[in-house]
């Protein structure tokens, strides 16, 4: 039993450590775009859409790269949207089949875009709308899979979750590895064909530390998953779960309900399981939708347009450029330090004891309020200063930025799994990161109008967008005022149920 009990946990910390080096590693390198966007120029993509234009009528000609810009602006933003957008879909794909075909898929689409950057050049250029589309996309369903991981920690669950979250952000930083690379002489192709080479490794992973189906939250005694090297005490649950005909994913985390039945669970004062209809109508879903996709979009904007910024304040000074480009890059590796602050905030009340009547929903929901405030006050700050025209400020733009970031998609994640059911969690995930890329999609004619009528300064827009901003302190104040109402109408019960219990002795 201890040998058995020993095995466990050094499979869920195997479990915990593969994901967090796959995550940082290789999920969400699409975030470092700016990076590639360096070597992408020096190697000619879209060079074509360069032109000669007469600087003043006295001096000579210069090179007009304004419709490269807007080229390559255009695969980041059409990458980002399908990454959030093909989430809805992937999210119902891992609630109905579980995590190993969900891998699968994700491997089959990474592995497919980074063979096609390895086979593209300067005259096959439109093949990075696909290849950077498939890795975002690939790179997502990655991170999906891991956060469940989470339940295995049920102390930490929330600091597991922001830190799969902030390692995510983190993997933009290859993308600088492949610039310091190309300028010692490696090439592009050959950076991308080892990352091809690498979907070998994320193969054994899904086979040997992670389940065919879900991870159940609380976890079961004596869970186990993966592949099993020969015979032992120890029994997989998955296995006997699904010959008893009791899927672990939904035994316990979710119950469907015909209306009969809510009618009658209602009247007996049973908590009900709500339905995914209605957790998308709720208020909390569209508050949370409205905070993520503001900020969402800020950051959107900031990435697909740094390196004409950049470009603009340094007065088109390329080596200025390549220095402030590296700093950006290098502060994203700092994304998997920031995140896990948010998941200890999050996760400050576990272990100690709940007031009287006050449940674990209702202290995360507290937790989760004080989150939300946070993330939201970050991004006013990252926006005002990446509103302001001095290139020495961007430096502490950039630090602004990743700490914002890894609080944005890590409270996003932990927000779903406390408010909602287990059951709904992908899809809910899903839908939230589909509709705010819709609203993302408004960063391309941002894009266009900085880089046409505004001939390349942000300036106004980032002043709009930073105004905007202040909208997404709605959510957290949502938050604040159910759980005071909450706890109103709790001492109002257990004062009624104190009346009832002591009868007055002056009647």
């Amino acid at each position: 039993m201890h040998s058995h009990k020993m095995g466990m946990r050094l499979l869920y910390r195997l479990t915990f450590l593969s994901g967090v080096l796959e995550c940082l590693c290789f999920a969400g390198v699409v975030f470092g775009y700016a990076s590639l966007v360096f070597v992408l120029k020096k190697d000619g993509y879209f060079s074509q859409l360069c032109v000669s234009a007469p600087d003043s009528p006295f001096t000579t000609t210069i090179k007009d790269c304004s419709s490269q810009d807007e080229k390559f602006g255009l695969v980041f933003t059409i990458a980002s949207f399908l990454n959030n957008f093909m989430s809805i879909f992937s999210g119902f794909i891992f609630d109905r089949f579980g995590t190993m075909i969900t891998r699968l898929l994700a491997i089959s689409l990474y592995t497919t875009g980074t063979l096609l950057v390895t086979f593209a050049n300067s005259t096959l250029s439109i093949l990075l709308y696909p290849a950077l589309s498939c890795i975002a996309v690939g790179g997502i369903l990655l991170l999906m899979t891991n956060m469940q991981v989470g339940n295995l920690f049920a102390a930490h669950r929330s600091t597991i979750i922001t830190l799969y979250n902030g390692a995510f952000d983190s993997s933009s930083a290859v993308f600088l590895v492949m610039k310091v690379l190309h300028e010692q002489g490696i090439s592009l192709r050959s950076s991308f064909l080892f990352l091809s080479l690498c979907s070998i490794l994320h193969i054994v992973r899904t086979i040997t530390l992670m389940p065919k189906t879900h991870i159940p939250y609380p976890v079961p005694q004596g869970y186990t998953y993966g592949m099993k090297c020969g015979r032992g005490n120890s029994y997989n649950v998955e296995e006997k779960m699904r010959d008893e005909a009791l899927p672990v994913s939904t035994k316990s985390s979710c119950r469907i309900n015909t209306s009969e039945d809510e009618t009658e669970l209602s009247r007996s004062g049973k908590d009900l399981v709500p339905s995914f209809r209605s957790c998308v109508l709720s208020w909390f879903f569209m508050c949370h939708l409205m905070w993520l996709s503001i900020m969402q979009l800020r950051h959107f904007l900031f990435i697909g347009t740094l390196n004409s910024m950049l470009s603009h304040l340094a007065k088109n000074d390329a080596n200025l450029v390549s220095q402030y480009t590296n700093a950006f890059a290098m502060t994203q590796l700092f994304g998997v330090l920031c995140a896990p602050w948010n998941g200890l905030i999050l996760d400050r009340h576990k272990g100690k004891p709940l007031g009287p009547g006050v449940t674990e929903k209702e202290a995360d929901l507290r937790s989760a309020s004080a989150s939300l405030f946070l993330t939201g006050l970050q991004c006013l700050l990252f926006s005002l200063c990446a509103s302001i025209p001095s290139l020495p400020l961007q430096y502490f733009t950039f630090v602004l930025q990743v700490i914002n970031r890894s609080f944005i998609y890590g409270g996003n994640a932990v927000f779903i799994s406390i408010v909602f059911p287990a059951c709904h969690f992908g899809k809910l995930y899903g839908l939230v990161l589909s509709l705010s890329a819709v609203f993302s999609l408004l960063q391309y004619p941002c894009f266009a109008l900085v880089k046409g009528p505004l001939g390349g300064d942000p300036f106004y827009v980032d002043i709009a967008l930073t105004l905007i901003t202040l909208l997404v302190f709605i959510h957290p104040l949502y938050v604040f005022i159910h759980c005071h109402k909450s706890a109103g109408l709790r001492r109002n019960r257990e004062t009624v149920t104190y009346n009832a219990k002591v009868p007055n002795v002056l009647e």
